[in-house]
Order: structure tokens, then C-alpha cells, then sequence
């Protein structure tokens, strides 16, 4: 089984800065893709990024040049680094991996969130 936690989530205020960090139980190398999604409240789970194992990055349109996901694979951890942050940034943030098995099917893992909260 794959186990992925996040933490790093608080209280930030607008303009400041935030590192989520999402530790996997396996090593990272073995997943495809790596990425973060966010929820806030009375909305529906969001895209923010993704970064792949050759390191090839997106961002939703709404971050991108403000939030950078990276990964540390000695650690099996992946970041995401939340520069610029404003109350519109405020979710729970959840990590996913997910690892292709063949051309047709994949499997997606999921932690267990971290709040992020950005007053104004």
C-alpha cells in the first residue's frame, strides 16, 4: 500500500509564504506523477500541480508563478513551495500520487489533507 502525509498547513497572512511537504511510504521513483489538489469550502477538488519522475512540472493558471512543486527523492517527499499566498488560496490541500499500470489503468493515492488558511 501506498501511504502519502501532508503537513506544513497553517495560518498564513496574504502576501506571505508557505511549504507544504508530502511524505510517501514507497519511494517516489516509483509513482509516475506526483502532484497537489486543493478544496475549499462548498467547492469541488481543484488541479494545482503536478510534476512528473523527469521533473516536468504544471500549475493550474490561477499559481503559476507563485507556487513551485519540487521533489526530494532521498526523502520520498514532495513540496510545494506557496509563495505570494491570498485568501483565494485558502483549501485543504491534499497530495496525490498516482502510478500507471498499463496503457488503460491507473491507480491514485491520496493523503489525508492539510489546511491551509490565508487571511486577508
Amino acid at each position: 500500500q501506498v501511504q502519502l502525509v501532508e503537513s506544513g498547513g497553517g495560518l498564513v497572512q496574504a502576501g506571505g509564504s508557505l511549504r507544504l511537504s508530502c511524505a510517501a511510504s514507497v519511494m517516489i521513483s516509483s509513482l509516475n506523477t506526483m502532484g497537489w489538489y486543493r478544496q475549499a469550502p462548498g467547492k469541488q477538488r481543484e488541479w494545482v500541480a503536478t510534476i512528473t519522475k523527469s521533473s516536468i512540472t504544471n500549475y493550474v493558471d490561477s499559481v503559476k508563478g507563485r507556487f513551485t512543486i519540487s521533489r526530494d527523492n532521498a526523502k520520498n517527499t514532495v513540496y510545494l513551495q506557496m509563495n505570494s499566498l491570498n485568501p483565494e488560496d485558502t483549501a485543504v490541500y491534499y497530495c496525490l500520487g498516482r502510478r500507471v499500470v498499463t496503457m488503460t489503468d491507473s491507480r491514485d493515492y491520496w493523503g489525508q489533507g492539510t489546511q491551509v488558511t490565508v487571511s486577508s
